[in-house]
């Protein structure tokens, strides 16, 4: 059974900084590509990014280009997600996946970006 613990989250502040971190086990995470969701208040389950299983390709929803960072360490079996330049907008609870659609996913960490 696939696991997903995500971390890292907490209360910045506008402009602030995050770098969150998903541990995988219970498969072989080098073999597949992941994904990073969040989820807003009373909002569907949004897209935010994806890597290719060994990093070199990456994608990112246009809200998050240019700021968020995704990226992953396979000897580590860990995905991390680097957020700077965090809006309030960004407000949410984050999840790591491991399918496109976000519906094989960890118990997710909150960020809120709040002054």
């Amino acid at each position: 059974q696939v696991q997903l613990v995500e971390s890292g989250g907490d209360l910045v502040q506008p402009g602030g900084s995050l770098r969150l971190s998903c541990a995988a086990s219970e498969f072989t995470f080098s073999n597949v590509g992941m994904y990073w969701f969040r989820q807003a208040p009373g909002l569907g389950l949004e897209w935010v990014s994806s890597i290719s299983s060994g990093g070199g390709s990456t994608n990112y929803a246009d809200s998050v280009k240019g700021r968020f960072t995704i990226s992953r360490d396979n000897a580590k079996n860990t995905l991390y997600l680097q957020m700077n330049g965090l809006k309030p907008e960004d407000t949410a609870l984050y999840y790591c996946a491991i399918d496109p659609d976000g519906s094989s996913r960890g118990q997710g960490t909150q960020v809120t970006v709040s002054s």
